[in-house]
């Protein structure tokens, strides 16, 4: 872990002999670098099988995962310890090692001899004596050198400048230094002679004796240096060179071995004797043969955590560099890297950990070891095959079939790194493949040799430093030695190199040497794998081992039948290699067992060798593990040989020894048999692919892209192999598909902006691409037809460009025939832009011949347009034609609109001259036409005019509202329109005023339906069902009511027309049969008393139940709550007796007022006044006249003598002021007679009670005194009172009988006097409320009110206010808009309220009559009867006119 300036002394005298500075490091070349995809990633050994052709052809490769995959850090930190190696960086590269050993082997040689080496110099640098060695030897040795003068050439050779005597220098310091050596190493050191020997024999014992008496005497200690004899024992030692025992001072003693030499009688002599303790050449030749210890790495003496390794390797590299760890370059630690291991100057120590068993601290990938619970994002790359504890062992893994753990090689190895620890050049244990993984810190640099170069790389290592592997034959495989990879590739040795980043992977391939360093701090994982491609190298692997004599990790042999017994777990790629490799192995197995018994080996042992321990059947001879067959002897049993080395195995006679196998030969078969059938699959599928893919052109109708597609599924769904047959043709089958998408998208007119448009070129590029492809793509003639048009187009463009005046037609044509080519056509915008000038000018024709469609904004649109166009002389010209046609346009359109919007408006003269002025412009100008279009309808309007006013007839009132509707639109002065609008408004007077007349109050009835005869007799229900009927009604009888009002609008004779007459006559007399049914009907249903529960009456459609009112009309009754009360008259005191019941018509047949003929007679003579025709006013004219028919038929029946001789006696018997009531009677009695009533006990009996009440009493009291009277006018006696409340309390159950013609007589009477009696009281009410709404006109005039009409009741128009009015009622809510609906009430005071403030609904005001809270007090309190309740319905009732419509 220290960095020295020089190396230690004591240790290594020659430490700075490095010679001159190394040569700059020059990086190797770069291996591959592979970046997967995530489909590729998914497959690790499918995607390192896909890259391998590349690969390893390098050795190494680097593979960066995708981005996203950046697997955790699963290591317990806390706890991960280790003791790392130590590595001298100098010991590692092998020529600087052969240079240590060279120079201790010098120092350790004169150390021997009692001299210290002191390294010379030479031009001021140490010399280098093992190239000074070297250099001579190769210039044929040291006499060689000196008697041929070579000294200047070694010099030379060595690097120094020439003409210094630099040669004799070198020749000084070799002959003193190296020449001893080498004469020691050539062993001319050790000659003597034999009788020398012999004596010097014989004095040794002698001396060795005579030593230990005078160390027993004396108890002298024999000293360990020697520098002459002693005096006393002289003539013991003699030197063992001469012989002579002379020149004692240059006599010396070995402290080896005690012999002795003259100085001057050694090879080479010695000038001085030495210092320190001396050998004899025979010992000093002894201790130099000592074999030397293997080299190896020391382990350290501190165990580390990766903190504190990290912080101690972090401070190393900042102090080395003297700059932050993140800083220093990789180019520039690789380079000082390269240089320290190469100089014997510097020696630098590191730590490295290495080799660390995941076993025992942990991987540093996350693992299902059931020892902690793994979190979610730790799962998915615990399950990943890049996870290099699950590689070993993936499916297409040899290794997988391997029961044991094999640390290193199943299970992974850790490496803690820092600057500059390295791993030395090697090749894998069974040259099986190895991943590499840097989790995290600084790179790791990597060195790779391709397998194909390994023997080579063996060779140059042997070659120069032979020394190493002299003492280590197999130091290749201890991982202890380096070499430069420059040094290699100066002798061929390709060598390929990287930086491995954390986070990549870096795979070296089978038999490929691989070393590297690291640049810092980093943690490392690394892990074995197999596929079947290593089978045979693996066999080759066995083989190399053998000769090599160095232990298996595995048995090769066992691993292939493990594989063979069970082939269907085989991957399909394994299953072939296996059955390739089975099929070798047994054959060779056979040759070896019939030589063995061919010696004479006969007996015979099966044994099964996967029990045994490796260690015990391992082969004595070359160390392989033994599986199929080993040889044994009885006299040694635990010793066995493979069949290769049986003569190896004793002496013992052949007839001794036993051999034994695994399986017999005769199961091989089997075996084979079983993994074919698995591997034949693949083969058929090859042989298919390789004939598909190698067919000729007149063959490729048999295969289409579809027959390539089945192929290659069938290949991914069986998991072949990710060879180059099964690569070629996924990238067949993905070209193919590709070239048919873009064919195929080409062909199919589709627009996609996104996509880029072939062009010319690359479209025939495609269409050649197409057939050259092995397979029929069925767009290919269609693509070529493609080319064809694109090529056709290109010349019909280049000649369409060239004419001098643009056809729109052939234009068009060309760009039709360019859109629908999907290929970038470089014509199209030339065409397209002469394609808009010609339109343009196209348009501007037509346009200027049609001048009825040139509008102003045409000409705007088409100079707007022309101005954008690419110049030309045509467009220039038109459009200075339609800029001087648009100037004259829009000066007459503004004159002509300035006469439209003229007030007051122009006469029809004045236009006239002006529409004829511009008639000549060629354009459509619109208010030009709007003006000749106005002036026309002006002259026809006019013209329509006159003729009305000089026809014979009067038009109707919805012509002349046309008319008028159209000449305020005419914007031209029209004469007669204010004589027009005078007509209609008093037709639209007269109407009103009608309306007025007729029409009851929110009544929902139109003027015209009232004046007609009734359509909807009989029809009963709520409001919209009976709406409904009606309106089938009237769609039913359409053709006789709608076709005769139709001719009243459309005839212009004088008289009315006899087809509307005769329509309104049948009208009435339909009405008039459908009165009589329905008055049957409903009399009808008083017969039925036994089912009164099943008879149906009133509005509600519903049983009778309460009180009940029958109609006079339609004789139908009606519940009291369904229909509003009949209005009593004011009658006076003390006359109660002669007073009547109001007749009561039910809401059906009182539709409208009854005014009295006089009125109607007053409006028939204003419609007379009016030049214009109503059909209201003609409806009017027809019910006119049947009135004024009933009321002669009436006067003709009251002349008769019979009905006038019957008034005159009413007259007499009746006192004036009971004549009404008489009469009453009478008309009471008929009614009475007139239907069948049942007996009341009869009534009685049923659920529907119609008799309980109090005014049911009254009728039947005052029946009786109608009965009475009647009585008395026909001369019978009065009955008697007693018989009167006999008569009240028992009504008998037998029927008055009165002829016909006297009833119809009384009746016709009756109903004559009632009527005129009503009419009167009706005509002073009237008038009374005609003078009450007079004042109140005036009032809200003065006012300044505004008086809106109510929506339907025309009666009460005048009396009604806008919303803005005041409401009568006390707590007005104040509606607003739509809210805002008014009810008058109809109690006497004539207020208005707010529907809304009286809680009345629009219905209710419609169909009933309301008093208010005011009026029905005072009628309770006058005692009228008037019956309270809530508002709206408090004393409603219908007026009480006569109710008979004849």
């Amino acid at each position: 872990r220290r960095r020295m300036s020089s190396v230690d002394v004591m240790r290594s005298p020659a430490a700075a002999l490095g010679g001159g500075a190394a040569a700059a490091f020059v990086p190797p070349p770069e291996c591959p670098v592979f970046e997967p995809s995530w489909e590729d990633f998914s497959d690790p050994l499918g995607f390192i099988n896909k890259i391998r052709p590349i690969a390893e052809k390098t050795g190494i490769c680097k593979i960066r995962p995708p981005e996203d995959w950046q697997p955790p850090f699963a290591c317990d930190v806390r706890n991960f310890r280790f003791t790392p190696r130590v590595q001298r960086l100098n010991e590692l590269e092998a020529l600087t090692r052969v240079k240590l050993n060279f120079l201790d082997e010098i120092a350790k040689f004169w150390e021997l001899q009692g001299s210290w080496l002191r390294f010379p110099h030479v031009e001021r640098k140490i010399l280098d004596l093992y190239l000074l060695s070297k250099i001579v030897s190769e210039e044929g040795g040291f006499d060689v050198v000196c008697k041929e003068k070579r000294w200047s050439k070694v010099a030379s050779r060595m690097g120094f400048p020439p003409g210094k005597g630099t040669g004799s220098l070198l020749r000084s310091h070799f002959e003193r230094i190296l020449y001893p050596y080498e004469l020691f190493q050539s062993g001319a050191t050790l000659t003597v002679s034999p009788a020398l020997i012999r004596v010097t024999s014989h004095l040794t014992n002698v001396r060795l004796k005579q030593r230990h008496l005078k160390a027993q005497a004396f108890a002298i200690k024999m000293r360990q240096r020697k520098e002459t004899l002693e005096v006393n024992f002289i003539d013991l030692y003699i030197c063992l060179a001469c012989g002579r025992g002379d020149e004692e001072d240059r006599l010396l003693l070995c402290d080896g071995c005690d012999d002795s030499y003259h100085t001057f009688c050694l090879v080479p002599p010695l000038q001085d004797v030495p210092k320190g303790d001396w050998r004899c050449p025979k010992c000093v030749a002894e201790e130099c043969s000592k074999p030397r210890e293997a080299f190896g790495f020391e382990q350290a003496v501190r165990e580390y955590t990766l903190q504190s390794f990290g912080e101690m390797a972090d401070h190393f590299k900042s102090d080395y560099f003297n700059m932050p760890v993140h800083m220093v370059p990789t180019e520039l630690v690789e380079k000082e890297f390269w240089r320290l291991v190469s100089s014997i100057e510097e020696d630098v120590i590191v730590e490295y950990g290495a080799d660390i068993s995941s076993k025992d601290v942990g991987s540093g990938f996350p693992v299902r070891d059931g020892k902690r619970k793994l979190l979610p994002d730790e799962e998915e790359y615990a399950n990943s095959g890049w996870n290099l504890n699950n590689m070993p062992v993936l499916e297409q893994s040899v290794l997988t079939h391997i029961n044991v753990d094999i640390s290193g090689m199943k299970v992974p190895w850790l490496y803690v790194g820092m600057c500059f620890s390295s791993f030395c050049w090697h090749i894998e244990d069974h040259w099986s493949y190895s991943i590499n993984f840097l989790h995290w810190g600084e790179p790791k640099t990597w060195y790779g040799v391709p397998a194909h170069a390994a023997e080579k790389l063996e060779d140059v290592m042997k070659k120069l430093a032979p020394e190493l592997f002299d003492s280590q034959p197999d130091l290749l495989h201890q991982l202890v030695t380096i070499m430069n990879p420059n040094v290699l590739m100066e002798h061929g040795v390709p060598v390929y190199r990287t930086n491995q980043c954390a986070g990549e992977f870096v795979v070296t391939f089978p038999r490929a040497y691989h070393s590297g360093f690291n640049q810092g701090y980093n943690f490392a994982e690394a892990v074995n794998f197999c596929t079947a491609d290593w089978l045979p190298i693996g066999r080759q692997c066995v083989a190399h081992y053998r000769r090599l004599q160095r232990y298996c990790v595995f048995s090769h042999e066992e691993l292939l039948c493990k594989m063979a017994a069970d082939p269907e777990s085989l991957d399909v790629e394994l299953a072939a290699a296996v059955f390739r490799e089975m099929g070798e192995m047994v054959e060779e197995e056979s040759r070896l067992r019939q030589a063995v018994q061919q010696m004479g080996i006969l007996s015979l042992e099966q044994e099964v060798f996967e029990l045994v321990p490796d260690d015990e059947r391992q082969c004595h001879q070359c160390k392989t593990t033994c599986f199929l067959s080993a040889l044994t002897c009885p006299c040694n049993p635990e010793r066995l040989v493979c069949l290769h080395h049986v003569s190896e195995l004793c002496d013992c006679p052949v007839t001794n020894k036993c051999l034994r196998y695994r399986y017999a030969m005769d199961e091989f078969p089997a075996m084979l048999h079983g993994v074919k059938l698995r591997a034949q699959s693949y083969d058929t599928w090859a042989k298919r692919v390789t004939e598909a893919l190698s067919e000729i052109d007149e063959k490729k109708s048999c295969f289409l892209v579809l027959c390539f597609t089945v192929l290659l599924e069938d290949a991914e769904d069986r998991k072949y192999p990710e060879n180059n047959l099964f690569r070629h043709l996924r990238e067949m089958v993905k070209e193919a598909e590709t070239c048919s998408s873009v064919a195929q998208l080409l062909l199919s007119h589709k627009q996609n902006r996104a996509r880029s448009k072939l062009t010319l070129e690359e479209l025939k590029a495609f269409v050649d691409q197409l057939f050259r492809l092995p397979c029929i793509i069925s767009q290919a003639q269609q693509a070529k037809e493609l080319l064809e048009n694109v090529e056709d187009f290109h010349e019909r463009a280049q000649a369409a460009l060239a004419d001098v005046t643009p056809d729109s037609s052939k234009l068009q044509a060309l760009l039709d025939l360019g859109a629908g080519l999907d290929v970038e056509l470089p014509e199209l915008p030339r065409l397209k832009q002469e394609l808009q000038q010609a339109r343009w000018l196209d348009e501007v024709r037509v346009a200027l011949g049609e001048p009825q469609r040139v509008t102003l904004e045409l000409m705007k649109r088409l100079i707007d347009s022309g101005v954008g166009l690419a110049p030309h002389h045509a467009v220039e010209k038109a459009m200075a034609e339609l800029q001087e046609v648009l100037t004259v346009s829009e000066r007459w359109e503004d004159k002509a609109r300035t006469c439209l919007q003229a007030r007051p408006r122009h006469s029809m003269t004045t236009l006239e001259s002006i529409v004829m002025e511009a008639r000549n412009i060629p354009a459509y100008l619109p208010n030009v036409l709007a003006l000749r279009d106005a002036l026309q309808k002006a002259k026809e309007w006019t013209a329509k005019v006159e003729a009305i006013q000089n026809g014979s007839t009067y038009a109707y009132l919805e012509q002349l509202e046309s008319l008028l509707a159209r000449g305020r639109s005419i914007p031209v002065r029209l004469d007669p329109l204010p004589q027009v609008e005078s007509q209609v408004a008093s037709a639209r007077a007269w109407r009103e005023r009608t309306a007025r007349t007729f029409l009851k109050k929110n009544s929902t009835y139109t003027l015209l339906q009232v004046l007609s005869p009734r359509v909807d007799i009989g029809v009963y229900g709520n409001s919209k069902s009976k709406r409904k009927r009606v309106k089938e009604l009237l769609e039913k009888d359409r053709g006789l009511e709608l076709e005769g009002l139709s001719d009243l609008e459309e005839s212009l004779e004088e008289a009315r027309d006899p087809a509307a007459v005769a329509a309104f006559k049948i009208k009435e007399q339909k009405e008039i049969e459908a009165i009589h049914s329905l008055r049957a009907a409903n009399l009808a249903k008083m017969a039925m008393a036994d089912r009164i529960e099943e008879v149906k009456f009133c509005l509600c459609r519903k049983t009778a139940s309460g009180f009940m009112l029958q109609c006079e009309l339609c004789k139908d009754w009606f519940h009291g709550a369904c229909v509003p009360l009949p209005k009593m008259g004011s009658q006076k005191k003390g006359l109660g007796w002669q007073s009547k019941e109001a007749k009561f018509l039910c809401p059906l047949c009182q539709r409208s007022r009854r005014p009295r003929l006089e009125t109607i007679l007053s409006l028939l003579v204003s419609l007379q006044k009016l030049p214009v025709r109503l059909p209201e006013g003609e409806a009017l004219q027809c019910l006119t006249e049947r009135a004024m028919s009933w009321q002669d038929r009436a006067r003709q029946a009251l002349a008769t003598d019979e009905l006038s001789s019957a008034l005159a006696k009413l007259s007499v018997l009746s006192q004036p002021p009971s004549w009404l009531a008489a009469l009453t009677a009478s008309l009471f009695l008929f009614f009475l007679l007139s239907v069948d009533f049942q007996p009341e006990e009869a009534i009685m009996e049923k659920p529907v009670k119609l008799k309980p009440r109090d005014p049911e009493k009254k009728r039947k009291r005052k029946l009786e005194k109608a009965e009475q009277h009647l009585l008395l006018a026909t001369g019978e006696s009065r009955p008697k009172s007693k018989e009167l409340k006999k008569a009240d309390g028992k009504p008998k159950r037998k029927k008055l009988k009165l002829s016909p013609d006297k009833s119809k007589e009384l009746k016709q009477l009756a109903k004559r006097l009632a009527k005129e009696e009503k009419e009167r009281k009706r005509k002073e009410r009237a008038a009374v409320k005609a003078e009450a709404a007079k004042e109140v006109l005036e009032k809200k005039r003065e006012k300044k009110v505004l008086d809106i009409p109510s929506k339907y009741d025309w009666s009460g128009a005048e009396d009604s206010n806008d919303e803005n009015a005041v409401c009568a009622a006390k707590n007005c809510q104040r509606p607003c808009k739509d809210k805002v609906d008014w009810v008058q009430c109809d109690g006497g005071c004539d207020e208005w309220f707010h529907q809304v403030c009286v809680g009345v609904s629009c219905e209710m005001a419609e169909n009933e009559d309301y008093i208010c809270s005011a009026c029905s007090r005072k009628a309770a309190l006058g005692g009228g009867g008037a019956p309270t309740g809530k508002a709206g319905a408090e004393g409603s009732g219908q007026n009480n006119e006569c109710s008979d419509d004849f």
